[in-house]
């Protein structure tokens, strides 16, 4: 098979979210995920006859065979709406959960659960963070997986278990060993959502919107769950090892999308600047602290996508090991350069910035979070200052 054309794909999807894709938008931006769903899965139908459906899978199955860095060039377009990454099946939980559930999951798991949601007929979520301890230190944790027999049975408390509403399964994170060290303490269990023992307690209501199905974020409990053994994924006691691994193409998915979040503020900046009127013929655009704002904006976003692909290209050649001061740098530093461009760009629109007439609210509100998940800004300061300085120590 050949490999794929991907500027031109990149142009596809670019004119199907910039064309038909803008009115499940608005009908998203407006009503709320579920209300647009119907419109969202005539799109889906659109992807796959584009032939732009799951770009980071393998032809073998139905993918596009994309390289992580060419992923990340369509990571981008797609970030540009609410909707892309779900239109092509490549939305985070469910990428994550497909990348962990090639390597390390079994046949059957693999065939009751990893074909279904590659072809887009199922959603899945992933149940890590608990409410009473700090995400920040992702060893500590109290959910426990306790051997009996040819099962574990899962007790537990998680939030955060982004679009668990909807979902067929979620990969919990549980300790099987509490006298293991740290880092060998939990595994990872496939848990049917249907289970016996498992409940959804709640949405939980982000920045004052509950949200729903995939675009939602749950608060769960396990309480006596009972599952086969053989749903572990992985190794017992692998469990920090693979979150790991899931992590470095997952902070370049994350980054690579809110280069797209702020290209499209970006656009909406400049449109904005040029034909909102402070006064008859006097438009934003003369301003010269707009002015700055644009200039300001298109450097941090062009310098953050060369960080991240040059991350990406680490990760590829290097492994997550080789490239880990790369994946804590883009970490933080995009998550930043959103904020900035965000805020810019809402602030140029004045009190429209603050409704859903654009998608900039809804960023606004929902990534905030970019500075906080997969490791908080702080952590990753932390690594990368420590890594650096140690070099310096040794000479």
């Amino acid at each position: 098979m050949s490999r794929p054309d991907v500027t031109a794909l990149v142009t596809t999807l670019r004119t199907l979210l910039d064309g038909p894709g803008l009115a499940a938008e608005a009908t998203m931006l407006r009503d709320g995920w579920v209300a647009a769903l119907p419109l969202l899965v005539a799109l889906r139908g659109e992807v796959k006859r584009l032939g732009a459906w799951a770009p980071h899978l393998p032809p073998s199955d139905g993918g596009l065979g994309l390289t992580l860095v060419e992923f990340a060039r369509v990571s981008e377009v797609l970030g540009r709406s609410p909707i892309g990454h779900w239109l092509c099946n490549c939305q985070a939980p469910d990428i994550g959960n497909m990348e962990l559930m090639h390597t390390h999951a079994d046949a059957s798991l693999q065939g009751r659960w990893l074909q279904p949601l590659m072809r887009g007929e199922i959603r899945s979520c992933f149940a890590m963070t608990e409410p009473e301890h700090a995400g920040s230190n992702p060893v500590w944790m109290s959910t426990t997986a306790v051997r009996d027999g040819d099962d574990y049975v899962i007790n537990g408390h998680k939030w955060f278990t982004t679009g668990a509403d909807g979902a067929s399964f979620t990969i919990v994170m549980a300790v099987t060993d509490a006298d293991a060290t740290p880092h060998k303490r939990a595994s990872m269990i496939l848990v049917p959502m249907d289970a016996s023992g498992f409940s959804i307690v709640q949405n939980i209501n982000v920045m004052g919107e509950r949200g729903g199905d995939h675009h939602s974020h749950a608060e769960v409990r396990f309480d006596g769950v009972r599952v086969p053994a053989t749903n572990r994924i992985g190794g017992e006691g692998e469990g920090f090892t693979l979150a790991q691994a899931r992590l470095g193409p997952g902070r370049v998915h994350h980054c690579m999308r809110w280069i797209g979040i702020c290209e499209r503020a970006f656009d909406l900046m400049c449109r904005r600047a040029v034909t909102r009127e402070l006064s008859p013929g006097e438009p934003l655009a003369r301003r010269e602290t707009i002015q700055h704002w644009v200039a300001e904006s298109r450097a941090e976003i062009d310098s953050a996508r060369l960080l991240v692909l040059e991350a990406a290209q680490a990760l590829e050649t290097r492994g997550a090991l080789g490239a880990k001061e790369q994946i804590a740098a883009i970490k933080f530093h995009t998550a930043a350069v959103l904020q900035r461009v965000l805020d810019r760009a809402i602030q140029v629109h004045g009190a429209m910035g603050l409704t859903d007439a654009t998608p900039l609210a809804l960023w606004w509100a929902h990534e905030r979070g970019a500075r906080i998940y997969d490791g908080p800004d702080e952590v990753h300061k932390q690594s990368l200052g420590r890594a650096i300085l140690k070099r310096y120590a040794q000479h």
